[in-house]
This record gives structure tokens, C-alpha cells and sequence, in this order.
């Protein structure tokens, strides 16, 4: 029988039963403005079972959507929403399922259509394609990734032939690389990198043998123009990056990685140009920002890195490029840091308004 222990890391870190405290929102009392200025974003509850949503306008400024919170599944973690900003999808890690959401898009609320897909045991982890047509579940502990073909005028799932493919037992993360040719998944017990191809009909294929990362490996990007793959080594404290070959889905590391960062990096952040890359160092409390060669690969620390903020856990690129999200390990807001696109140095934005209890998982739409 298949443990129900809870792994003391995940992505998008598992933290349900943890107190939360913060200091009060620096956010907008105004209505939300209309639905064509900024974009909306989810945090998910486990403590509560609800989703919360938030509309953020150009500005940074957080409205909370009417309607919210919105009840949800058992442990409701990892989330992602949809290409046509239309349905937002939500893994809930005790009752083995994940939950389809329809996205009011002019008010943001949010409509459960049920029944729930089932998946693997405990997921943690989602991606999906780039044209919205494939979802992929990570299973940590029955240590499969559950493969979904999406209906794109329903958001209805549909298990691919031969889901849930066996991958390494206790995966803690995943990432596909940006034309959907290949999945790069780590596990962390094994400090390895397992890669997959994945076939237009979203059937997976081991591609190679296990790539060395260092202790720890916990948290896994891709490069938006897919040159290079990034590792979190959270007990290393270190960061593996390796080249990749779009082709063959090949990675090579870097000259002189793994590289140094501050203590227990557990989340990256990958700028939507990809010129900088930012990790969570849960033990020092900070974010480092590194600039990117983009043809070796080598790391930068940013001018004033690392930024402050009290044991992050989770960080989130904004999908225009100017903001990047982060959720602590203690606070019950979003923290917001404003990013200058000519030198990537952060600057400290707008909180959001209290989610009650600590989030574990953050989804912002385009």
C-alpha cells in the first residue's frame, strides 16, 4: 500500500498546516477595472479547500474578484491556467483528482465543472503545452505523470492511451520545454534529471539516461527559448544549468556549473525574454537574480542581489514580463516585486489582499 507521507518538499511546496502571519495590503479599495487591463491570478488554499482569485491591473495593483474565495477539492496545490485564459485547472493532492474551472473572463470567478479527473496518487506538480491541447500531472507518489488531451472548447480532460507513464519514484518537479517536445523531470532522493520525449498525442518516451544534479534537486525551468535547463539544488544550495539541444532534448551542463546561491534555493523564476533567471533561497530569506549569457549559459548575480524577503518558497514570472510573484512560507499575501527589464533588478510592489491562511500555490493568467 502506497504511503500517504507527505514529502517535506514539493513544487510548489507543500506547506498546508503552517501559520501564517504578514503585514496589511498596500492594495487598491477601487473596482477592478475592465477586462482587457491586466490579468488575473489564483492562489490555492489546502487549509481551507478554496481557491482565491485576485485581478491585478497594469500597475501591480491587487483587487480581490467578487465571489472569492471558491470552494475547491480536497488539498487543492498546484494550478495552472489555461492558453485561452478561459478554464483554470487545479491538482487536489488528497483525493487524487483534478478540478476544471470555467474563468468568468469579464468578472474573473470561477465555476467548477464536475466530476473531477482522477490521476495518480498525490499530484504536485502541472504543465502544460503551449497551445493549451496537452496537460501533464506529475504523481509523486505513485511516481507517474498522468497525461491529459484538453478539449478546447470545454476545458474537459481526457486521458491519453497508455497514461499514467512510470517515471522516478518521488519526482518532485517537471518541466516541458516550450514547443512541448520534451519533459525534464527531478527527483530528488536519486539527484537526478529524467528526460522524456512527448509525441504530438502527449505519449512519453524515456529520452536518454538519468542526468546528476546536485543534493537535493527540487525545483526544475526552462529557458523560454529553450537554451538552457535550470536545477534548484535546495540541500546543495547550488544551481545546475545544462545547454539543451532542441533536437535531440539532450542537456549539457554548463562550464563551471553547478554554481553557488544562497541557502536552500527551492523555486525559479525564468524571465519571459529569458535573459534573467531568479531563485527562492528559503534559508536566507532572499532572492538572487542572475543575468544570462545566451551562448554559454554563465550566471551574472544581478547589481543588488539578492532581494529581501522573509523564507519564499514559490516565485512566478508575470506573463508581460514586468512583475515577478512570489508566496513565503509565512505570509498570507502575494508579494509583488516590479522587474526592470533593461537590468532585471527587483523592486518591492504592492501586496496582495489577505488570502486569510498561507497559499500554497500562485496561477496568473496573460
Amino acid at each position: 500500500m502506497i504511503s500517504r507521507r507527505v514529502a517535506p518538499l514539493c513544487l510548489l511546496v507543500w506547506l498546508a498546516g503552517l501559520a501564517g502571519c504578514g503585514g496589511g495590503p498596500s492594495t487598491s479599495t477601487t473596482p477592478p477595472p475592465s477586462s482587457g487591463t491586466g490579468h488575473l491570478a489564483y492562489v490555492s488554499i489546502p487549509s481551507g479547500n478554496f481557491i482565491t482569485g485576485f485581478r491585478i491591473d497594469g500597475g501591480g495593483n491587487f483587487t480581490s474578484i467578487v465571489g472569492s474565495p471558491f470552494p475547491a477539492g480536497d488539498s487543492p496545490g498546484a494550478m495552472l491556467i489555461h492558453p485561452s485564459g478561459q478554464f483554470l485547472y487545479v491538482a487536489n493532492r488528497i483525493e487524487d483528482t483534478v478540478s476544471l474551472f470555467k474563468i468568468d473572463t469579464n468578472v474573473g470567478s470561477l465555476t467548477e465543472v464536475l466530476p473531477r479527473a482522477p490521476t495518480g496518487v498525490t499530484p504536485n506538480a502541472m504543465t502544460m503545452s503551449s497551445g493549451g491541447n496537452l496537460l501533464f500531472v506529475l504523481n509523486q507518489l505513485s511516481g507517474s505523470i498522468s497525461v491529459y488531451s484538453v478539449n478546447s472548447g470545454s476545458g474537459a480532460l481526457t486521458e491519453v492511451t497508455g497514461s499514467p507513464f512510470a517515471t522516478a519514484p518521488e519526482a518532485v518537479g517537471f518541466a516541458l520545454t516550450p514547443l512541448g517536445d520534451f519533459l525534464y523531470v527531478v527527483d530528488s532522493n536519486l539527484a537526478s534529471v529524467f528526460a522524456y520525449s512527448v509525441s504530438s498525442t502527449g505519449v512519453l518516451q524515456a529520452a536518454g539516461v538519468p542526468i546528476p544534479v546536485g543534493l537535493g534537486a527540487f525545483a526544475i525551468a526552462v529557458d523560454p527559448a529553450e537554451r538552457f535547463v535550470y536545477v534548484a539544488n535546495t540541500a546543495a544550495d547550488t544551481l545546475s544549468i545544462f545547454s539543451l539541444d532542441s533536437t535531440s532534448g539532450a542537456l549539457t551542463e554548463v562550464t563551471g556549473s553547478p554554481f553557488a546561491t544562497g541557502d536552500g534555493p527551492i523555486s525559479i523564476a525564468v524571465s519571459t525574454a529569458g535573459q534573467y533567471v531568479y531563485i527562492a533561497d528559503q534559508g536566507t530569506n532572499d532572492i538572487t537574480g542572475y543575468s544570462i549569457d545566451p551562448t554559454t549559459g554563465f550566471p551574472t548575480v544581478i547589481t543588488g542581489s539578492p532581494f529581501s524577503l522573509n523564507s519564499p518558497v514559490v516565485l512566478v514570472t508575470d506573463p508581460n514580463g514586468n512583475f515577478i510573484y512570489a508566496l513565503t512560507q509565512r505570509s498570507v499575501f502575494v508579494n509583488e516585486f516590479s522587474l526592470d527589464s533593461s537590468t532585471g533588478v527587483l523592486t518591492v510592489g504592492p501586496e496582495s489582499p489577505s488570502v486569510i491562511t498561507v497559499p500554497v500555490a500562485l496561477a496568473v493568467g496573460k
